[in-house]
C-alpha cells in the first residue's frame, strides 16, 4: 500500500512540474491545495506534498502565511538563473568532449535532428500548444545530450533542476518565436563546436546563446581541470 502512495505522490508531482514549465499557471499566481485537488484527481493533502518537494526544486514558493505561490518572473533571478546555468554547461559539455565517442555523438547529432525539425515546423506554422511542449522537451535533449556525457550524473542532476528553473522564468516569453531563426543557428554551431571536440568553440556558443538572457556581463570562464 505505501509503494502504490509513494507512486500516486510522485506522479502528481510529474504533473504539477509540467504544468508549471507549461505555464498554465500565471507567474505570482497562488496554488491552492483545496482547488487543484479537483483537477488532479486527489486528496488535498497530497497535493500540497507535491507542492512541498516541488519547493524545494525551485519551481514553487512557500510562505507560512501565505502558502504557495508560483515565481514572480524576475531579472534579477533569471540573471542568476542563466549565469548558473552557462556555468555547468560549459562544464558538461567540456567534459563530454573529452569523453566523446562515436554513440555520444550520434546521440547529440540525432537529438539536433529532432530539435531543428520541431524549429522548422514552428516557422511553416502557427505555434499551438501542443508544437510549443514538443519543442521545449526537445530543446531540452538537447542541451541534455550535450553534456550527458561528461561522466558526473550530480552535474546533470543539478542542470537538469537550473534548466527546469530558466525554463520557467521564460514560459511566457519563449511563446514569441521571433528569436527562433537565431536559435536555430545558435543550436547548430553548438552542434558544430561539440563534434570538432573544440572546447573553446563549445563554451562561446554556449554563452552567445544563452546571453541574451544575462543583466550585465560575466567573469570570463576559466579553463575546466581534467
Amino acid at each position: 500500500m505505501g509503494l502504490v502512495q509513494d507512486s500516486t505522490a510522485w506522479d502528481v508531482v510529474d504533473r504539477l512540474r509540467a504544468a508549471l514549465l507549461d505555464g498554465r499557471f500565471a507567474h505570482g499566481s497562488k496554488l491552492k491545495p483545496d482547488t487543484l485537488r479537483t483537477s488532479l484527481g486527489c486528496s488535498a493533502s497530497a497535493v500540497r506534498e507535491a507542492l512541498f518537494r516541488l519547493s524545494t526544486e525551485g519551481l514553487v514558493q512557500f510562505h507560512p502565511q501565505r502558502g504557495f505561490r508560483v515565481p514572480q518572473r524576475d531579472i534579477e533571478l533569471l540573471h542568476d538563473i542563466t549565469q548558473v546555468r552557462i556555468m555547468i554547461e560549459e562544464q558538461g559539455a567540456c567534459r563530454s568532449i573529452r569523453n566523446a565517442d562515436v554513440a555520444w555523438e550520434a546521440r547529440l547529432t540525432a537529438a539536433h535532428h529532432k530539435l531543428s525539425h520541431i524549429e522548422s515546423r514552428v516557422q511553416r506554422t502557427e505555434p499551438t500548444d501542443e508544437v510549443f511542449q514538443l519543442w521545449v522537451r526537445g530543446e531540452q535533449e538537447f542541451h541534455q545530450t550535450l553534456i550527458g556525457n561528461c561522466g558526473s550524473q550530480i552535474l546533470v542532476d543539478m542542470h537538469l533542476a537550473i534548466y527546469r528553473r530558466f525554463r520557467q522564468q521564460m514560459v511566457t516569453s519563449d511563446r514569441d518565436f521571433t528569436h527562433l531563426p537565431v536559435n536555430r543557428d545558435q543550436h547548430l554551431e553548438i552542434l558544430d563546436a561539440a563534434l570538432a571536440r573544440d572546447e573553446d568553440g563549445v563554451c562561446r556558443r554556449i554563452r552567445a546563446h544563452l546571453g541574451r538572457h544575462l543583466v550585465r556581463p560575466i567573469p570570463e570562464r576559466e579553463a575546466v581541470p581534467a
